[in-house]
């Protein structure tokens, strides 16, 4: 059965939208965030992806009743990667394919939707042609420990009693999308990764094995590839680090967009 953040994981509540100015610095056991590289396209748009420097992490997640799609937990390991600061906004993804498939409009800073998995895999072949950079999505493993960002926290930064302050969901989206980059952001620096738009990953979906992995990229055929992060319609146990939904390669909702990976070139390693 097919599984989305749309069925089960919605509510019809909302409050109203709060903004945060705010400075920060990062600590965390992943990186000091030493290398930000600023990818500018051929109209001068600019976007950035931050260096995540691998490493070891639990992946998954045992404890929540119910939901087995997260366990069990497995230890796994991830090299060295870049991975976009934002979600792909609606300016970006029209410089590249040249039009905005997105329902929610009016700020190009707003992140694109209504993409799926394989309008996103032609957008990243068309911007590594662009760039002459390597892009592509995130494998499950890279998304979850850049999500972690080097915590046990169940979100994206922080833990429930927070979520407000780090995320649009249910509760503070007003039904809407956000322009990204406007809560706070997690310990990476990375904005966004437990709401407003679920973001594809490069997956099938499967059921995870206990066996320890490196650099692992999901079984080799499926009928689902997989979605993480929750999104502005999402109640919060759907915006967890760990939690997993799944589409055909081939549907569209206006939930659905994407953050790119950067992948390291020789003379940066």
């Amino acid at each position: 059965m097919v599984r989305t953040n749309i069925i089960g994981k919605m509510c019809v509540l909302f409050s109203a939208c709060m903004m945060f100015n705010f400075q920060f610095s990062i600590f965390n056991s992943l990186s000091a965030q030493d290398s930000v590289v600023s990818v500018e396209l051929d109209n001068g748009l600019r976007f950035e992806m931050v260096l995540v420097r691998g490493g070891g992490f639990t992946m998954g997640n045992n404890t929540t009743v119910g939901y087995e799609a997260g366990k069990p937990e497995h230890p796994v390991s991830v090299s060295d990667f870049y991975i976009g600061r934002y979600e792909v906004t609606q300016a970006v993804w029209k410089a590249v394919m040249g039009e905005n498939p997105s329902k929610f409009v009016g700020n190009d800073s707003l992140p694109v939707e209504q993409v799926s998995w394989e309008d996103a895999q032609q957008f990243v072949t068309i911007l590594s042609q662009m760039t002459g950079r390597r892009f592509r999505l995130p494998s499950e493993a890279e998304w979850e420990y850049a999500a972690r960002g080097g915590s046990q926290l169940p979100f994206a930064g922080c833990d429930r009693g927070q979520l407000e302050r780090y995320s649009w969901f249910c509760v503070n989206s007003d039904g809407h999308t956000h322009p990204v980059g406007r809560l706070l952001p997690n310990g990476l620096g990375l904005y966004d990764m437990s709401g407003n738009v679920a973001e594809w990953c490069g997956d099938w979906m499967g059921a995870y094995s206990a066996e320890k992995q490196v650099n692992p990229r999901g079984p080799k055929k499926g009928e689902s590839r997989v979605l993480r992060g929750g999104h502005y319609y999402s109640t919060s146990p759907a915006c967890t680090v760990y939690d997993r939904s799944w589409y055909i390669p081939s549907g569209r909702y206006e939930y659905y967009g994407l953050r790119l990976v950067m992948e390291i070139d020789r003379d940066e390693e």
